[in-house]
């Protein structure tokens, strides 16, 4: 990246623009978003390690689009092992279904409903044959303790692997990919052409939702998006073509056991987490693990300057997490003024890293997709999302209505009292209420789920559409590419202002 004028300030992704030069990219699909940094990620985003933001929905549906998300240091190693275990048997392409009997009850059925965008459920009987899909408007005004049964859509539109030509052997992908899932035509997962027959079989139903089924037994369900995006996301799979996850690891107590019970769970990457990565205990950490021979990408972090990313790199990291205090539930500025802005941070960490043979992930600050560009032109191999990616229903939380009827969910920060309480609740009262004292983070916050786009991938939708214009722009195929050619400019608050659209005339 080159700058029109030079920085004299440190900078935050508001304070900056990118220029357009002269391209040679005809088309934002020409552009590849893989990441450079051994994770194997098609895309170049990262769900957080919150307890708000990744939990199993979360993992599978990014690793599916090709990220990775992941599970935080909290989850107790047991759920953690059940978890890993219940996204590796995922499909790489059908989209696990929400399922009832034809016995459940209304209520069940609506107690159900927000765990999926599309607000479908799939309806099979006693050998797992799909029986019928029940939507919420096919509960409007009926008694909730009514059976499915009286209330489902009967003999709806169910694709079948035979009929379609598309075969669906356990492990494998729609039409036009191996049996590890991996697309064979295209970097971009290809043409597909059994997706295709699956969307147009949708579109002459008039239904944005079908089951699959191979050999009469429900084995997913497509959307008419879900189509449209396996023919552009390629899905992260690790060597099984299984799909991959992350999961976070805290630098305190037995950290060695730890890993090594995650890595036995199958987990992709090692994250270890702690709010300041430049310190003893960190480097202790990172020995242990190391020590361990992963054979996977360990990250480690939070830092904000080149020194603290050279020494975790030197130490061990692969990869060193970038950023204190820019999260939208981080508190650690104003508490303590400790931090940076996080651009510059990105930008001086990921050259000392890249010069010792290392990668950086910025995490945090993100609230628009120019922020994931300037991140990656930046040098970023990849960027950490957390309370964006909370109002969604793949989050774990809990979907809430406030008293104007807006859905939403409540995000909070890890180093909040609400988080330190629940990461201490093995310890006595006493331990527990005295670090309970000490918070650098939003205990609550409303996450609105945005109708036009209430699902992660929509969001993924958004963030790669603008990063590829972005690359585009910049005449750069891949992101390599995007950091030597960028142009960034310094802006004002009124230049940035200047780019924001007007929802109404003035």
């Amino acid at each position: 990246m080159r700058f029109l004028t030079d920085p004299t300030t440190d900078l935050t992704y508001s304070d900056l623009f990118l220029v357009p030069s002269r391209s040679g990219v005809t088309s934002r699909l020409d552009v590849d978003l893989t990441a450079d940094d051994g994770t194997g990620s098609a895309i170049p985003l990262v769900a957080a390690n919150m307890t708000a933001v990744t939990g199993k929905r979360m993992a599978e549906t990014m690793a599916r689009r090709g990220g990775l998300a992941v599970l935080p240091q909290d989850v107790p190693l047991d759920v953690i092992r059940d978890v890993t275990a219940w996204i590796k048997t995922r499909h790489p392409v059908l989209e696990t279904p929400v399922t009832l009997s034809p016995a459940s009850t209304v209520i069940d059925a609506l107690h159900l409903m927000g765990k999926r965008p599309h607000g479908a459920i799939a309806v099979v009987d006693h050998s797992g044959a799909v029986a019928g899909i029940v939507r919420a408007s096919d509960c409007e005004g009926q008694d909730r303790f009514a059976s499915i049964a009286s209330v489902m859509r009967h003999q709806p539109l169910v694709l079948d692997a035979a009929s379609l030509d598309v075969t669906l052997p356990d492990g494998a992908s729609l039409d036009g990919a191996s049996l590890d899932g991996t697309p064979e035509s295209t970097p971009d997962g290809g043409s597909g052409a059994g997706l295709r027959r699956a969307f147009d079989a949708m579109d002459a139903a008039g239904t944005d939702f079908v089951p699959v089924q191979r050999d009469g037994v429900l084995a997913g369900v497509l959307t008419r998006k879900g189509a449209l995006r396996s023919t552009l996301y390629r899905p992260s799979l690790d060597a099984d073509g299984r799909l991959k996850v992350a999961a976070a690891v805290g630098i305190n107590g037995d950290v060695a056991g730890r890993a090594a019970e995650l890595l036995a769970a199958g987990v992709n990457v090692l994250v270890l987490d702690t709010a300041h990565g430049h310190q003893q205990k960190m480097f202790e950490a990172l020995a242990a693990v190391k020590g361990l021979n992963p054979g996977v990408p360990v990250v480690a972090g939070n830092v904000v300057t080149a020194d603290a990313t050279r020494e975790l790199i030197q130490a061990g990291a692969d990869i060193v997490k970038v950023g204190v205090g820019p999260g939208a539930m981080c508190t650690t500025r104003m508490m303590t003024a400790v931090g940076r802005p996080q651009f510059s941070a990105v930008l001086e960490c990921s050259a000392a890293a890249r010069a010792a043979g290392g990668r950086v992930w910025a995490d945090g600050g993100v609230r628009y997709p120019r922020d994931v560009a300037l991140a990656l032109a930046a040098g970023a191999s990849q960027v950490m999302i957390g309370s964006w990616f909370a109002g969604t229903h793949e989050s774990p939380g809990d979907l809430q209505q406030d008293a104007g009827g807006r859905q939403y969910k409540e995000s909070f920060g890890m180093a909040s009292a609400r988080a330190v309480q629940n990461r201490n609740q093995r310890e006595g009262a006493f331990e527990k209420d005295r670090k309970a004292l000490f918070e650098e983070g939003i205990s609550t916050s409303r996450m609105f789920i945005d109708p036009a786009r209430p699902g992660v991938e929509d969001l993924l939708d958004m963030i790669t559409a603008g990063l590829r214009s972005s690359m585009s722009y910049a005449g750069a195929a891949d992101l390599a590419q995007f950091r030597e050619r960028a142009v960034a400019g310094i802006q004002s608050a009124a230049g940035y202002e200047e780019g924001r659209p007007v929802p109404q005339s003035w």
